[in-house]
């Protein structure tokens, strides 16, 4: 076989020619075949991504209703934490109703926890109270507390005249003050959105008086 030096000019440009098909068709079958297959798959997803963003483009104009119905839930359940405490502690609830009773001029003599009631959503937790203080202010009292945003409710409640304290079922009697015309008992119940284990009711139970202002 001649060497290619030895070709004539005509066969030495024909198989120049046909390396040259050789060498485009070995690159048509692996890395351009390569890029393409990789471009098809780019071209694939970036449609699949164009058809999700117009599908999600089509929430658009909810998206102000939504965040406004997020916020009204968001401040329903804020209402709802106040009236039906997510808590455990009976502390804020003692603290709140002497709060009231100093208000009004009125003094909390007692407070004692009672045994609390679970039920599926929610705990009663009762409590034994006893106050004294002048007509009106006594009626002010409950008044106010009727009025609280958490849930109380007052049942079991005997009046009597501080010159018969005894009658109203109170634990103790006191020096009262001269002004100061009748004595109460009451329980009041209150309510949280979880169970309240009894260690926790131990806790919050005073078991003592209220301490005299």
């Amino acid at each position: 076989m001649a060497n290619f030096s030895e070709l004539s000019g005509i066969k030495q440009w024909l198989l120049v020619i046909a390396g040259g098909a050789l060498v485009t068709v070995a690159l048509v079958f692996t890395v351009f075949k390569s890029q393409s297959d990789k471009n098809t798959t780019d071209q694939h997803a970036l449609e699949d991504k164009i058809r999700e963003n117009n599908e999600l483009e089509s929430y658009r104009p909810k998206l102000k209703q939504i965040d406004q119905q997020l916020a009204e839930l968001k401040q329903q359940l804020d209402i709802e934490q106040r009236i039906v405490p997510d808590e455990k502690q009976v502390d804020g609830f003692i603290e709140m109703m002497d709060a009231e009773a100093q208000k009004a001029q009125v003094e909390l003599r007692r407070f004692t926890a009672k045994d609390v009631k679970a039920a599926q959503y929610y705990s009663e937790v009762p409590f034994e109270i006893d106050v004294d203080g002048r007509y009106y202010d006594v009626l002010n009292f409950f008044d106010r507390v009727s009025k609280l945003e958490r849930i109380v409710n007052i049942n079991n409640l005997i009046v009597a005249s501080t010159r018969q304290a005894s009658a109203a079922k109170v634990k103790h009697t006191y020096q009262y003050a001269p002004n100061e015309s009748i004595v109460a008992s009451f329980v009041a119940t209150t309510y949280f959105s979880h169970d309240l284990t009894p260690s926790a009711a131990g806790a919050g139970k005073p078991g003592t008086p209220a301490a005299k202002r």
